[in-house]
């Protein structure tokens, strides 16, 4: 499949799959609708307003019952939660000096895809108990500032490379980590969350190195 095909592709799938991340229920035969893309260049990472769901949290009544959360499943969100994070700032840093087109197509998707993942498992976190205070401690220290910091100091012949190189990297380790939590994961819709940011990331690294 040509290049710029399989960019259509996966922009298509990531804006058709990020929309139902706070879903009420897991229906894998449902459409759910694309959700906007958004304008990059927004600083602020911990700010999902530029993203697909415009929203900082997920939809009203769409928290899970922590009841039915295992420890795996709350440290799996809220690690993702930093990730997710870290990505914004990825691809905001570099939106802006981006000369290929087709990278810049897919570095808007990415964001629009990750910041509505991003309100959803938000929503998700268990705000008190034991479990929230996991949350917290695992949501810090997500990030490798080297990796930002290539980013921000690169030349503007560079950056295309760089942010293939940095965005590449960044979303394997999701995807090594989603893999995981389909294999150990307690609630259906946390699993299946992570089942398809496995797929999006697998396809997101395959399209960032085969780009030339």
């Amino acid at each position: 499949m040509p290049r710029r095909t399989r960019l259509a592709s996966l922009v298509a799938a990531l804006l058709l799959t990020g929309g139902c991340a706070g879903s009420p229920t897991s229906n894998p035969s449902a459409r759910p609708q694309p959700a906007p893309a958004s304008p990059a260049g927004d600083a602020d990472a911990g700010s999902p307003g530029a993203g697909a769901s415009g929203a900082g949290a997920a939809p009203a009544g769409d928290a899970i019952d922590a009841a039915t959360m295992s420890g795996i499943d709350v440290v799996f969100l809220s690690t993702m939660v930093g990730h997710s994070e870290r990505t914004l700032q990825i691809v905001r840093l570099a939106s802006d000096r981006l000369r290929d087109d087709a990278l810049r197509t897919l570095a808007a998707a990415i964001e629009a895809t990750e910041a509505d993942e991003l309100a959803a498992m938000r929503g998700w976190l268990p705000t008190t108990g034991p479990s929230a205070s996991a949350a917290a401690h695992h949501h810090e220290g997500h990030g490798d500032d080297a990796a930002l910091d290539r980013l921000r100091t690169a030349p503007d012949a560079d950056v295309d490379r760089v942010l293939r190189e940095v965005l590449a990297d960044h979303q394997r380790s999701a995807a090594d980590l989603a893999r995981a939590q389909v294999d150990v994961g307690r609630n259906e819709r946390v699993r299946d969350l992570a089942r398809r940011i496995e797929q999006s990331r697998t396809a997101e690294v395959e399209l960032l190195r085969g780009t030339p």
